[in-house]
């Protein structure tokens, strides 16, 4: 995914910025600061594998567009290579031949690249291997190959087919697949004995299901999950490859994934991303041997995501990359029984694959430095959320335990592991409420906390018009004219001109608004989201510390949702201008059905519930809210936390016949303001605490960042008519709702969020809000084509062509450039230098971070 936004409470210095340390170093976009050890190359792609040629003089990366040669000993980049079709590279999969002559590596769809090595050591694609994928009844039909492992002769490919759940037999010769073995689910990585006879596979989402278990979908195939609807399996197979069948399947860690099999093939060792452990599975007695936490400290709640595997020449030691932490650890398996973390070696930004050989330990950040690592004075015109600078570090390994001690200090520091274990003090007694309390369990003010999600504006677009914040007018496409409510709002309690999204699109953004984290696969899947585009449809994309209602349950207070995570359909199926007439004239004639991919969340979901489709109007979201509050009033009960959707500020182009971009604007504006407004007039208004975001800024432009976004924070007890810039950032509103609820912090990311204690006041203001009337007809349609000049038909043909079917399912940037020219003219130039994660304005602002605690 693209780069992400973070800080950490007490994380107290004096200018903090995204880019380069005056001290050393970076800070990343999670606000950690990553200083790599050894020498670090940078690059414009994110690297999720890599492999060192037989001759050790180069090294070869796969990509989410393709491949990458390094030069060993000049440490420059020698050829990119792009894959010519099927989606770039598959989060997993890349293999060298024995003699070096040829590469292996898997693509996002159904292909297997054969690539040649020439004697001059360029690379071209030679041959391509087409991989069956699951056939009916499924999402796609791609296979989406990952892990490779090549026979002793060289005969024989095996691959793992993780939508298939096999792994396929390739005849080398004849490019075909000569037969398929079972495995458990989503087989990821592949390994063959040395005698060549068996095979182990990590199986990423485990043991097939139990009949009468709980299951959940996850890419067609149903898993075992929790009552959490998170996946509960992890295993490794043990393939016979003469028989052709599975012998046995051991249980590992969430999310196996790398392997690695020691030199004398006893020891089977096993990446769990998913739950901070690393597996070591006894090969000959075909059992699980030990089970090793990986963590800079055993206490940490989970985040550190270990996916990445390599051994030391000498097999004593077992270095692991730990993404969450950007850092290698490095275990001391000396002591057979019983491995331990002896220190932590600091990296660039998540590592995601690792290799030994010349003397050196090799490692492939996928995020490397984040989007900001060019020059200033080129990174200003350049930058954009996806244009990643990914690294490979080369770290001498014989000076290694000397410097361990000083390396494993510093990842402690970079990483905040002091502030994630501050967020965890325990409460003390007799204290007075407050907005924020300062330790967890301490009370609070508030009763109840109102959560409301949107799709996808930054904050130059919706408040570039207000003087009074670091806002830019040029950029702003839905200002006070069309947003009437967000103004008011920012203007009588806080505007936040200094809040970021920490993700890039839906399928990471609504994991960070919900779970205050993402996973392996929203780390690696750039290549091509096959496997899927969760929306809550995908129990194995979700963090094993689950999502922030399981964290309100789990702790006896309540909770209701409207619309998260839900698509609805409209019976009788209508048109937006239909459903629209049928809430103006309230005739009840249209109702609606909805599909939740997670049980638990299905049953806390209120009936009628209103989620994903732009054909329906925030107004009616809204209105089975209120509806629902009236109810309220009426019998008590107002949930702990409540989760409203509202998307409509995504809009749908300028598809003819749809909405006017503006139109969905004052539709999505409308619906907060009376939703505000009821609450405000309330009885629970004393009590309550209202969060309003975006779940991610990819369909926009910022002076800033492209990260920047919109954060309203509502209450008696917020600030009024005040402008905030602290640092804060999705996270912070996560950790900031969870103190108030008296909840601990789920991850090591939302732990080290800073509170947004800035934002409020100890005195209380029970003044309400007055909802202001829409400003631009709801009912105003995009004009058909045939009424269109020549570049307005260009740009709506362009808006017919996109899928608003699904969440984000629209290309960013088509997208983009319509909303642009749309507000500001066919004719405009469009601002490119302003899309993405450019940072162009971080370098002048002092982002300063709450001092919530001191060092």
């Amino acid at each position: 995914m693209g780069a992400i936004l973070v800080a950490g409470a007490g994380y107290i210095v004096s200018a903090p910025r995204v880019g380069t340390v005056k001290e050393g170093g970076y800070t990343v976009a999670t606000g950690q600061r990553v200083r790599p050890a050894g020498d670090t190359l940078t690059y414009n792609g994110r690297p999720v594998d890599i492999a060192v040629a037989p001759d050790g003089k180069s090294l070869y990366l796969k990509d989410e567009k393709g491949l990458v040669r390094l030069d060993a000993a000049t440490w420059k980049v020698s050829q990119r290579l792009s894959f010519p079709k099927d989606g770039g590279g598959s989060l997993h999969g890349l293999c060298v031949s024995r003699d070096g002559k040829t590469i292996w590596a898997t693509g996002a769809g159904s292909v297997l690249w054969g690539v040649r090595v020439g004697e001059d050591g360029s690379l071209a694609i030679e041959k391509s291997v087409a991989l069956p994928g699951p056939g009916e009844g499924t999402k796609t039909s791609a296979s989406y190959p990952c892990g490779i492992s090549v026979s002793e002769d060289e005969k024989t490919l095996y691959v793992c087919l993780s939508r298939k759940n096999v792994v396929a037999v390739v005849d080398v010769a004849s490019g075909t697949v000569a037969r398929e073995i079972p495995t458990g689910i989503a087989p990821y990585d592949v390994v063959l004995s040395p005698d060549g006879a068996s095979a182990w596979v990590s199986n990423w989402g485990g043991r097939w299901a139990k009949p009468g278990e709980r299951t959940g979908d996850s890419s067609g195939t149903p898993v075992p999950v929790d009552e959490r609807g998170v996946a509960t399996s992890g295993s490794v197979s043990l393939l016979d490859l003469g028989t052709g069948k599975e012998v046995t399947q051991i249980e590992t860690g969430l999310h196996a994934s790398d392997l690695l099999l020691s030199e004398d093939g006893k020891s089977l060792y096993v990446a769990n991303a998913n739950q901070d452990t690393i597996s070591i599975v006894d090969t000959g007695q075909r059992r699980l041997r030990n089970t090793v936490i990986v963590k800079p400290d055993a206490s940490l709640p989970f985040g550190s995501a270990p996916n990445a595997l390599a051994l030391s020449p000498d097999g004593k030691t077992l270095y692991v990359g730990c993404g969450g932490n950007n850092a290698v650890a490095v275990l001391d398996l000396s002591l057979a029984e019983t491995p331990r973390v002896r220190g932590w070696i600091p990296t660039a930004w998540y590592p995601g694959s690792l290799a030994t050989r010349n003397g050196q330990l090799y490692v492939a950040c996928v995020k490397g430095y984040g989007s900001r690592h060019l020059p200033e004075k080129e990174s200003a015109k350049r930058r954009s959320v996806y244009w990643v600078q990914g690294t490979v570090s080369r770290v001498p390994l014989t000076p290694l335990p000397d410097r361990l001690k000083a390396y494993t200090k510093q990842v402690l520091t970079d990483a905040r592991v002091p502030e994630v274990l501050r967020s965890r003090e325990k409460q003390r007694g007799n204290r007075k409420p407050l907005p924020i309390p300062e330790r967890t369990g301490e009370p609070s003010v508030f009763e109840h906390v109102v959560y409301i999600v949107k799709e996808n504006r930054t904050y130059d677009q919706v408040f570039g018009d207000l003087k009074q914040g670091d806002g830019d007018p040029n950029l702003c496409l839905y200002g006070r004219g069309i947003t009437p409510n967000h103004h008011a709002l920012a203007e009588q309690f806080v505007l936040l001109d200094n809040f970021y999204c920490n993700g890039i699109n839906s399928a990471d953004g609504h994991s960070w608004v919900t779970e205050g984290n993402v996973t392996d696969h929203l780390e690696k899947a750039f290549g091509g989201f096959t496997r899927s585009y969760t929306f809550g449809d995908d129990a194995l994309t979700y963090s094993s510390s689950g999502f922030l209602w399981d964290n309100v349950l789990a702790h006896g207070l309540s909770f209701r949702n409207w619309g998260e995570m839900a698509y609805t359909e409209p019976t009788p199926k209508s048109t937006y201008r239909e459903t629209l007439t049928d809430w103006e004239q309230k005739t009840g004639k249209v109702s609606f059905t909805s599909t939740i991919g997670i049980d638990r969340l299905k049953q806390y979901t209120a009936p009628g519930t209103i989620g994903w489709n732009m054909d329906i109007p925030d107004v009616m979201r809204a209105d089975l809210f209120l509806k629902d509050l009236a109810r309220y009033e009426k019998e008590g009960g107002l949930p702990n936390l409540s989760l409203l959707y509202l998307p409509n500020d995504h809009t749908e182009g300028t598809t003819p016949g749809a909405p006017t971009p503006r139109s969905y604007m004052a539709d999505n504006d409308l619906a907060l303001g009376r939703v505000i407004e009821a609450l405000s007039r309330s009885k629970f208004w004393a009590k309550t605490c209202i969060f309003v975001i975006e779940d991610d800024p990819q369909d926009g432009f910022d002076h800033v960042d492209g990260h920047r976004s919109i954060c309203l924070v509502i209450s008696p007890y917020t600030r009024r008519k005040a402008v905030v810039s602290e640092f804060y950032n999705q996270t912070s509103v996560i950790h900031t709702m969870e103190r108030i609820l008296g909840l601990p912090a789920m991850n090591q990311m939302d732990a080290a969020a800073p509170l947004m204690r800035e934002c409020f006041t100890p005195k209380a203001n029970l003044q309400p809000f007055r909802c202001e009337p829409a400003r631009i007809p709801l009912a105003e349609l995009n004009r058909p084509t045939a009424a269109l000049s020549t570049p307005e038909r260009h740009w709506a043909m362009a808006s017919t062509a996109l899928d608003f079917r699904q969440v984000d399912g629209a290309e960013e940037d088509t997208l983009n450039r319509i909303l642009w020219h749309d507000a500001k003219g066919a004719t405009t130039p469009y601002p490119r230098h302003f899309a993405g994660a450019h940072g162009t304005g971080l370098a002048k602002r002092r982002l300063r971070v709450s001092p919530v605690t001191k060092e």
